[in-house]
């Protein structure tokens, strides 16, 4: 349970702003708010990221931390959340099934999720879609290669520790593999290093996009929550859907405030996309021997991506050489014009 998830964590203190209250946009200003952002979404021709947060999982039965029943929240008055399913019963939300269905069909290129119950794994979302910057229950990490696999349950520790057994890498037909590794769990603690890839991933996406979206997070942690301001710069978008406030409301283009599925349902039946229901036979933990099934970033993607990387670099750069070249002309014409004018 997240519960106990939470529990496992080291003791920290400074867990941000806890239980600001909700506020809900009316009917009217959801609707509209909606069509703005598949304006947005068809204008980006597939260069959109989302961010999802805890609270994309609220109605999987998973309490979130911050919100007025968020496990912190909760903790700080010295009680516990009154709904709390387990990890491995929670099913994914409207939410999931429907950034999956999105993503399949080219609306949105990545997802960058802060979330570790594993339900964009279990929506059946390929993982060259998905960087998980805070780890994932359902998966374990040798200690020795790096590499990732699925798990059948989810994890019982927490903050990167032995989860049993022995590196798996010979099991799936590979010829050369790691001897001897152990598995660890793949849930970082407070203050842990992020994944390399996971970050690289996101953090490339994040530039790159010419939309970012925030799914049900207030941005609190770094650098997972300031990622989304990665496209600011190069005059990207950034549309924030949550129920609170967040640190970066100021900055964002667009604010829609009520409950997330509710809001991809909307932007699914405008595109024209239909949301599938969640299909078990789909989900790698419940696929007869999942757990050889592996889940690592492969190093590929990440050079590739990384290469486009570059270049968008290099076009900016040119582009702001040449806007700078502009405005320098621009303001010696204009220092001319008053010279003649005086």
């Amino acid at each position: 349970m997240s519960w106990n998830y939470a529990n496992g964590l080291s003791p920290y203190n400074n867990k941000g702003l806890l239980g600001i209250p909700e506020r809900f946009d009316t009917p009217e200003e959801v609707e509209k708010k909606c069509a703005e952002l598949v304006d947005w979404l068809l204008a980006a021709q597939g260069g959109v990221v989302v961010h999802t947060g805890a609270g994309i999982s609220t109605s999987a039965g998973i309490p979130d931390f911050r919100g007025p029943k968020g496990v912190w929240t909760l903790e700080e008055k010295g009680e516990n959340p009154v709904i709390n399913v387990s990890f491995n019963d929670a099913t994914p939300t409207k939410t999931h099934m429907a950034l999956k269905a999105l993503t399949q069909q080219g609306f949105i290129r990545y997802i960058v999720s802060q979330n570790i119950d594993g339900l964009h794994l279990k929506s059946g979302l390929s993982r060259r879609f998905l960087a998980e910057l805070h780890g994932n229950m359902f998966v374990e990490q040798c200690n020795k290669c790096r590499r990732q696999f699925i798990r059948l349950s989810a994890a019982t520790t927490v903050g990167q520790k032995p989860c049993g057994g022995t590196c798996r890498s010979g099991e799936i037909g590979e010829r050369r593999f790691c001897r001897g590794g152990l598995l660890l769990d793949n849930v970082l603690d407070w203050e842990a290093d992020l994944p390399e890839r996971d970050l690289d991933m996101a953090l490339m996406h994040s530039t790159l996009a010419d939309v970012n979206i925030t799914l049900g997070t207030t941005l609190q942690i770094i650098p997972s929550g300031n990622l989304p301001l990665k496209n600011k710069k190069h005059g990207g978008k950034i549309i924030i859907c949550n129920l609170q406030p967040t640190k970066h409301d100021k900055k964002a283009d667009l604010i829609i405030s009520t409950y997330v599925d509710d809001i991809l349902e909307k932007v699914c039946k405008r595109l024209g996309v239909e949301i599938p229901m969640y299909d078990s036979s789909e989900d790698p933990t419940r696929i007869q021997n999942a757990h050889n099934y592996e889940w690592t970033i492969p190093v590929q993607a990440v050079k590739e991506l990384e290469m486009e990387f570059n270049a968008k670099l290099k076009e900016y750069k040119t582009e702001r050489k040449a806007q700078a070249e502009s405005l320098t002309e621009a303001s010696s014409v204009m220092i001319n014009k008053k010279r003649k004018i005086n």
